[in-house]
Protein backbone atom coordinates (compact mmCIF):
# COMPACT_ATOMS: atom_id res chain seq x y z
CA UNK A 1 0.00 0.00 0.00
CA UNK A 2 1.42 3.49 -0.98
CA UNK A 3 2.27 5.84 2.11
CA UNK A 4 3.40 8.73 2.15
CA UNK A 5 5.45 10.89 4.93
CA UNK A 6 5.10 14.73 5.36
CA UNK A 7 6.50 16.98 7.81
CA UNK A 8 4.58 20.38 8.49
CA UNK A 9 6.55 22.56 10.97
CA UNK A 10 7.69 20.42 13.50
CA UNK A 11 4.94 17.40 13.32
CA UNK A 12 5.43 14.13 10.78
CA UNK A 13 2.23 12.78 9.49
CA UNK A 14 1.91 9.40 7.41
CA UNK A 15 -0.60 9.45 4.80
CA UNK A 16 -2.25 6.42 3.02
CA UNK A 17 -4.82 5.77 0.32
CA UNK A 18 -7.52 7.78 1.75
CA UNK A 19 -5.56 10.58 1.82
CA UNK A 20 -6.44 10.33 5.83
CA UNK A 21 -3.20 11.78 8.04
CA UNK A 22 -1.88 10.80 11.14
CA UNK A 23 0.39 12.22 13.42
CA UNK A 24 3.67 9.64 14.14
CA UNK A 25 5.98 12.28 15.69
CA UNK A 26 6.57 15.50 16.97
CA UNK A 27 10.17 17.32 16.95
CA UNK A 28 11.21 19.52 19.48
CA UNK A 29 12.88 21.78 17.77
CA UNK A 30 12.13 21.34 14.07
CA UNK A 31 14.70 19.32 12.17
CA UNK A 32 17.08 21.68 10.30
CA UNK A 33 16.15 22.09 6.21
CA UNK A 34 19.51 20.36 5.07
CA UNK A 35 18.71 17.28 7.24
CA UNK A 36 14.93 17.37 5.73
CA UNK A 37 16.24 17.59 2.26
CA UNK A 38 18.72 14.25 2.66
CA UNK A 39 16.27 12.78 4.08
CA UNK A 40 13.81 13.48 1.14
CA UNK A 41 16.35 12.32 -1.32
CA UNK A 42 17.53 9.27 0.03
CA UNK A 43 13.34 8.24 0.28
CA UNK A 44 13.32 9.51 -3.42
CA UNK A 45 16.57 7.08 -4.08
CA UNK A 46 14.97 4.28 -2.33
CA UNK A 47 11.61 4.73 -3.81
CA UNK A 48 12.66 4.69 -7.53
CA UNK A 49 15.59 1.98 -7.20
CA UNK A 50 12.15 -0.33 -6.23
CA UNK A 51 9.83 0.90 -9.01
CA UNK A 52 11.20 1.04 -12.43
CA UNK A 53 8.65 3.16 -13.41
CA UNK A 54 9.73 5.80 -11.43
CA UNK A 55 13.32 5.29 -12.13
CA UNK A 56 12.05 5.57 -15.94
CA UNK A 57 10.01 8.74 -15.47
CA UNK A 58 13.08 10.33 -13.38
CA UNK A 59 15.52 9.46 -16.38
CA UNK A 60 13.31 11.31 -19.06
CA UNK A 61 13.20 14.30 -16.55
CA UNK A 62 16.71 14.03 -16.46
CA UNK A 63 17.22 13.31 -20.27
CA UNK A 64 15.06 16.53 -20.95
CA UNK A 65 16.33 18.76 -18.73
CA UNK A 66 20.46 18.04 -20.03
CA UNK A 67 18.55 18.22 -23.45
CA UNK A 68 17.00 21.71 -22.70
CA UNK A 69 20.30 22.84 -20.65
CA UNK A 70 22.38 22.22 -23.78
CA UNK A 71 20.04 23.57 -26.59
CA UNK A 72 19.95 26.69 -24.56
CA UNK A 73 24.10 26.41 -24.14
CA UNK A 74 24.32 26.06 -28.16
CA UNK A 75 22.27 28.80 -28.78
CA UNK A 76 24.10 31.68 -25.90
CA UNK A 77 27.14 30.77 -27.11
CA UNK A 78 26.11 30.85 -30.97
CA UNK A 79 24.88 34.64 -29.80
CA UNK A 80 28.17 35.47 -28.36
CA UNK A 81 29.98 33.87 -31.25
CA UNK A 82 27.86 36.40 -33.89
CA UNK A 83 28.52 39.47 -31.16
CA UNK A 84 32.13 38.24 -31.25
CA UNK A 85 32.27 38.41 -34.83
CA UNK A 86 30.61 41.58 -34.96
CA UNK A 87 33.04 43.47 -32.42
CA UNK A 88 35.97 42.37 -34.12
CA UNK A 89 34.61 43.64 -37.15
CA UNK A 90 34.53 47.21 -35.96
CA UNK A 91 37.59 46.72 -34.33
CA UNK A 92 39.02 46.15 -37.93
CA UNK A 93 36.55 48.38 -39.78
CA UNK A 94 38.23 50.84 -37.24
CA UNK A 95 42.07 50.00 -37.66
CA UNK A 96 41.91 50.42 -41.14
CA UNK A 97 40.12 53.82 -40.71
CA UNK A 98 42.93 54.65 -38.34
CA UNK A 99 45.73 53.53 -40.90
CA UNK A 100 44.47 55.01 -44.16
CA UNK A 101 44.46 57.73 -45.92
CA UNK A 102 41.15 59.74 -46.83
CA UNK A 103 41.85 60.84 -50.50
CA UNK A 104 43.64 58.27 -52.05
CA UNK A 105 42.73 55.19 -49.70
CA UNK A 106 46.14 54.00 -49.78
CA UNK A 107 48.24 53.54 -46.14
CA UNK A 108 48.53 56.10 -44.33
CA UNK A 109 52.26 57.59 -42.43
CA UNK A 110 50.98 55.65 -38.81
CA UNK A 111 50.88 52.42 -40.85
CA UNK A 112 54.08 53.01 -42.95
CA UNK A 113 55.70 53.52 -39.99
CA UNK A 114 54.25 49.71 -37.87
CA UNK A 115 54.42 47.96 -41.42
CA UNK A 116 57.78 48.85 -42.82
CA UNK A 117 59.39 47.87 -39.35
CA UNK A 118 57.43 44.63 -39.03
CA UNK A 119 58.63 43.92 -42.75
CA UNK A 120 62.44 44.88 -42.11
CA UNK A 121 62.32 42.69 -38.81
CA UNK A 122 60.85 39.68 -40.25
CA UNK A 123 63.36 40.18 -43.40
CA UNK A 124 66.02 40.22 -40.86
CA UNK A 125 65.05 36.51 -38.92
CA UNK A 126 64.03 34.79 -41.91
CA UNK A 127 67.16 35.49 -43.87
CA UNK A 128 66.19 34.02 -47.23
CA UNK A 129 63.85 36.92 -48.87
CA UNK A 130 64.23 40.52 -50.41
CA UNK A 131 62.82 43.94 -49.39
CA UNK A 132 62.79 46.82 -51.17
CA UNK A 133 61.43 50.11 -50.27
CA UNK A 134 60.32 52.24 -53.10
CA UNK A 135 60.02 56.19 -52.29
CA UNK A 136 58.18 58.50 -54.79
CA UNK A 137 58.15 62.40 -54.88
CA UNK A 138 55.57 63.95 -57.71
CA UNK A 139 57.84 66.31 -59.87
CA UNK A 140 56.16 69.71 -59.51
CA UNK A 141 53.19 68.73 -57.44
CA UNK A 142 52.81 72.65 -56.12
CA UNK A 143 53.26 73.89 -59.70
CA UNK A 144 50.22 71.89 -60.66
CA UNK A 145 47.83 72.75 -57.94
CA UNK A 146 48.59 76.15 -58.54
CA UNK A 147 47.91 76.33 -62.18
CA UNK A 148 45.21 73.93 -62.23
CA UNK A 149 43.45 74.17 -58.60
CA UNK A 150 43.05 71.99 -55.72
CA UNK A 151 40.39 69.74 -57.19
CA UNK A 152 42.73 68.69 -60.40
CA UNK A 153 45.79 68.10 -57.71
CA UNK A 154 43.36 65.72 -55.93
CA UNK A 155 42.70 63.86 -58.63
CA UNK A 156 46.51 63.95 -60.02
CA UNK A 157 47.25 62.46 -56.27
CA UNK A 158 44.29 59.82 -57.01
CA UNK A 159 45.52 58.74 -60.75
CA UNK A 160 49.13 58.27 -58.37
CA UNK A 161 47.35 56.15 -56.15
CA UNK A 162 45.81 53.72 -58.84
CA UNK A 163 49.04 53.87 -60.37
CA UNK A 164 51.09 52.50 -57.24
CA UNK A 165 48.27 50.00 -56.31
CA UNK A 166 48.23 48.63 -59.97
CA UNK A 167 51.79 47.28 -59.64
CA UNK A 168 52.19 45.76 -56.22
CA UNK A 169 50.22 42.29 -54.56
CA UNK A 170 48.17 43.83 -52.12
CA UNK A 171 48.14 40.74 -50.44
CA UNK A 172 51.90 40.83 -49.89
CA UNK A 173 53.05 44.09 -50.55
CA UNK A 174 51.99 47.89 -49.48
CA UNK A 175 51.31 51.17 -50.86
CA UNK A 176 51.50 54.12 -48.89
CA UNK A 177 50.99 58.36 -48.77
CA UNK A 178 52.32 59.64 -45.87
CA UNK A 179 53.07 63.19 -47.35
CA UNK A 180 50.93 65.73 -49.65
CA UNK A 181 53.17 64.34 -52.86
CA UNK A 182 54.95 61.40 -51.14
CA UNK A 183 54.22 57.93 -51.30
CA UNK A 184 56.27 54.61 -50.77
CA UNK A 185 56.03 50.93 -52.22
CA UNK A 186 56.92 48.26 -49.18
CA UNK A 187 57.60 44.90 -51.89
CA UNK A 188 58.57 41.63 -50.40
CA UNK A 189 61.08 41.16 -53.51
CA UNK A 190 64.76 42.16 -54.87
CA UNK A 191 65.63 45.52 -56.53
CA UNK A 192 65.18 44.64 -60.30
CA UNK A 193 61.64 43.82 -59.58
CA UNK A 194 61.17 46.89 -57.70
CA UNK A 195 62.89 48.73 -60.46
CA UNK A 196 60.59 47.10 -63.17
CA UNK A 197 57.13 48.25 -61.18
CA UNK A 198 58.75 51.48 -60.02
CA UNK A 199 59.28 52.05 -64.35
CA UNK A 200 55.29 51.17 -64.69
CA UNK A 201 54.34 53.76 -61.62
CA UNK A 202 56.95 56.47 -63.36
CA UNK A 203 55.55 55.82 -67.01
CA UNK A 204 51.86 55.83 -65.77
CA UNK A 205 52.21 59.08 -64.28
CA UNK A 206 54.33 60.68 -67.75
CA UNK A 207 57.51 60.80 -66.56
CA UNK A 208 56.53 63.12 -63.84
CA UNK A 209 58.07 61.36 -60.31
CA UNK A 210 61.56 61.03 -58.88
CA UNK A 211 61.92 57.58 -57.39
CA UNK A 212 64.31 55.94 -55.10
CA UNK A 213 65.10 52.29 -54.48
CA UNK A 214 67.12 50.60 -51.95
CA UNK A 215 66.75 46.93 -51.06
CA UNK A 216 68.06 44.23 -48.71
CA UNK A 217 68.55 40.33 -49.56
CA UNK A 218 71.24 37.72 -49.00
CA UNK A 219 73.09 38.66 -51.92
CA UNK A 220 74.09 42.16 -50.92
CA UNK A 221 75.52 43.40 -47.68
CA UNK A 222 73.52 45.56 -45.34
CA UNK A 223 73.16 46.92 -42.51
CA UNK A 224 70.81 45.52 -39.72
CA UNK A 225 69.63 48.70 -38.58
CA UNK A 226 66.04 50.28 -40.09
CA UNK A 227 67.00 53.98 -39.73
CA UNK A 228 70.20 53.46 -42.45
CA UNK A 229 67.44 51.58 -44.86
CA UNK A 230 65.08 53.99 -44.75
CA UNK A 231 67.69 56.75 -45.29
CA UNK A 232 69.26 54.61 -48.10
CA UNK A 233 66.76 54.84 -49.99
CA UNK A 234 65.71 58.82 -48.87
CA UNK A 235 69.04 59.82 -50.08
CA UNK A 236 67.93 57.68 -53.84
CA UNK A 237 65.09 59.56 -53.64
CA UNK A 238 66.97 62.80 -53.53
CA UNK A 239 69.49 61.89 -56.69
CA UNK A 240 66.80 61.30 -58.15
CA UNK A 241 65.22 64.89 -57.77
CA UNK A 242 68.64 66.83 -58.04
CA UNK A 243 70.01 64.84 -61.32
CA UNK A 244 66.62 66.00 -62.91
CA UNK A 245 63.70 64.55 -61.74
CA UNK A 246 61.45 62.22 -63.68
CA UNK A 247 63.68 59.19 -63.06
CA UNK A 248 64.78 56.33 -61.09
CA UNK A 249 67.90 55.74 -58.59
CA UNK A 250 68.55 52.76 -56.93
CA UNK A 251 71.05 52.83 -54.20
CA UNK A 252 73.63 49.52 -53.85
CA UNK A 253 75.51 48.32 -50.95
CA UNK A 254 79.19 46.95 -51.64
CA UNK A 255 80.79 44.01 -49.35
CA UNK A 256 83.47 47.42 -48.84
CA UNK A 257 80.63 49.15 -47.37
CA UNK A 258 81.06 51.60 -50.19
CA UNK A 259 77.18 53.24 -51.65
CA UNK A 260 76.99 53.33 -55.18
CA UNK A 261 73.75 54.54 -57.72
CA UNK A 262 72.48 53.04 -60.59
CA UNK A 263 70.19 55.39 -62.74
CA UNK A 264 67.64 54.55 -65.31
CA UNK A 265 65.36 56.47 -67.08
CA UNK A 266 61.86 56.12 -68.56
CA UNK A 267 61.78 55.34 -72.40
CA UNK A 268 61.13 58.56 -73.77
CA UNK A 269 63.68 60.28 -72.30
CA UNK A 270 66.36 57.61 -72.80
CA UNK A 271 64.81 58.22 -76.83
CA UNK A 272 65.46 61.82 -76.31
CA UNK A 273 69.02 61.02 -75.10
CA UNK A 274 70.46 59.35 -77.83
Amino acid sequence: MPVALVLRENLLLVGWEEKQFAPIHRFDPAPPPEAIERLRQYFQRSTESADPALLLKRNAEMTRYLDETRKRTEAEIEKMQRTLAQRQEELHASIREAETDSLTGLLNRRAYDERLAQAFHRTLRQQSEALSLVLFDLDYFKQVNDEFGHQYGDAYLKKMAQAMLSVIRREVDSAFRFGGDEFAILLFAPKAVARDKAMAVLTAMQNKVSIGIASISVDEPYRNELGHFIRRADEALYEAKRTGRGRIVIDTCHADSTVTWEYFLPPALLQKAS
